[in-house]
């Protein structure tokens, strides 16, 4: 296992008030939300209810060239998809936007998030003749508003019906024929919102970066438990239909998920990285020469940290831009390998150096402590750790995938023997009690479960990965028979 925990996913939408090309709009688009999900991708144009889609494995870049972005055509709509999957593998039949054709008319929708009741409404649908073509639960919400289509008397109520019936974290961009919806869970675990161009086009997105990409003005942030809908009329929303909920937005959005240069729930991930970094100067002053950050998302925090202990922050870790995210690599041997090839210390910024190494959290330790014996092979000195998320000792039943504690480097050991393991001179993490205090009020409606083990819902009875993989072996209901 390496360091890093994976992503989530991104999920983007168009809504123009007249044909143009929506699929370039959405490639840019989920170039801006890439970093959510390198796993696979799709785009669906909506051509007056006629959909043409494309999706399979890989970066968007590699899926999406000139000739195949131009096959998709022109429309009023689109939707777009990046993925990393917390439920169901990797392959090309669990890429998304998922496209339903049903008695009601086509159907497209993207997810970000992870139910935690997906098993047993799978099962459900199953034993009422429901016939599954992939391992995510992204098909049982989309067959679960297909179910409800059928007696609502228009594609929004199927959803916000269908909103009742889901437990756990989603976000949802859906597209039928004549409309594009958004959608959030009550408990508002991932981001969701969305902008308007100056052409009148509508742009619905996980995150405001995506939004600046595509020249959207960002209007406001979807309210969890809201159904948004976009027509050629204008705007409606639902909401009340699923009772209330306390907010619970994933606070690892701010410390690694998104994007620095968005904007969730009215803080800046930027503003809230240098705030962890702050904090940490505050709570674990260290003598030393320099602060080097892990890019990319380890940058922030140590130039806060920097800032405010008044040690110089230096370039010590190169990164390779041509590099996937670590843990997309299958293989416990490979993945090490990439180690070497992702990051790269510069020896001249390190050598004879006491180094503050900052990065957003240690969760399996695997590459931090390669890290830590490439600076101490560079030249430095001392090497002092500094994470700035709490200790990662809960799964993540809300689309982080962490479906276990046993990897987990802080349920194995102590802080100081984390630091004997990795082969630091000290390791030291953000607390709780700080973490609640970098988007600048009181740290309320956030879910800090992956740290605390207070889960927002109910937890679920089958959490890992590839539930679905192996289905009929994990329920009693579909056991073999001679």
């Amino acid at each position: 296992m390496d360091n890093h925990i994976h992503e989530e996913c991104g999920v983007f939408g168009v809504f123009s008030p007249e044909t143009r090309d929506v699929a370039s709009l959405a490639y840019y688009g989920l170039f801006a939300l890439q970093h959510r999900g390198q796993e696979s991708a799709g785009i669906v144009v909506n051509d007056d209810g006629v959909f043409t889609y494309r999706k399979d494995t890989g970066i968007v870049n590699e899926i999406f060239t000139q000739e195949n972005l131009s096959k998709l055509g022109n429309g009023n709509m689109a939707l777009g998809h990046v993925r990393y999957g917390t439920t169901g593998s990797g392959d090309r039949r669990n890429a998304q936007p998922v496209v339903v054709n049903h008695l009601k008319g086509n159907m497209a929708l993207a997810h970000n998030g992870n139910l935690v009741n997906s098993f047993e409404l799978r099962t459900a649908l199953e034993e009422q003749g429901s016939i599954f073509h992939s391992t995510s639960d992204t098909e049982v919400i989309a067959y679960t508003i297909t179910k409800e289509r059928l007696s609502a008397k228009n594609i929004e109520d199927a959803v916000a019906g269908a909103m009742g019936k889901l437990d756990g974290a989603y976000s949802l961009v859906i597209m039928s024929p004549s409309k594009l919806i958004a959608a959030r869970d009550p408990n508002g675990f991932r981001p969701l919102c969305y902008g308007l161009r100056e052409d009148g086009t509508y742009i619905v997105a996980s995150e405001t970066c995506a939004l600046d990409a595509v020249n959207a003005k960002f209007v406001r942030d979807v309210e969890p438990g809201e159904v948004v809908v976009f027509t050629k009329d204008g705007i409606k929303t639902i909401r009340d239909h699923c009772g209330e909920r306390e907010k619970s937005f994933c606070v690892f959005e701010y410390l690694y998920i998104a994007r620095p240069d968005s904007v969730c729930d009215g803080c800046s991930v930027h503003a809230a990285r240098l705030r962890a970094g702050e904090l940490l100067a505050e709570t674990y002053p260290i003598d030393a020469d320099i602060v080097v950050g892990v890019p990319d998302s380890g940058t922030d925090a140590a130039i806060g940290y920097s800032r405010r202990s008044g040690i110089p922050y230096d370039i010590g870790l190169i990164k390779n831009k041509y590099i996937g995210r670590t843990f997309i690599v299958p293989g416990q041997g490979v993945r090490e390998e990439m180690v070497s090839i992702k990051l790269n210390v510069v020896s001249s910024v390190v050598k004879d150096k006491r180094v503050v190494l900052v990065d957003d959290s240690i969760v399996r330790g695997t590459t931090s402590a390669k890290l830590i014996k490439r600076l101490r092979d560079g030249g430095a000195k001392e090497v002092h750790m500094l994470s700035s998320a709490p200790p990662f000792k809960n799964p993540c039943y809300y689309g982080v995938d962490i479906d276990s504690k046993d990897d987990l480097i802080a349920c194995k050991y102590s802080i100081p023997e984390i630091a004997e393991v990795l082969g630091a001179d000290s390791v030291n993490f953000l607390s709780i009690e700080d973490v609640k205090k970098i988007t600048g009020d009181d740290g309320c409606g956030r879910c800090y479960a992956c740290f605390d083990g207070n889960y927002p819902t109910a937890v679920p009875a089958k959490a890992n990965k590839s539930r679905f993989e192996s289905k009929i072996s994990l329920n009693p209901k579909f056991a073999k028979k001679d």
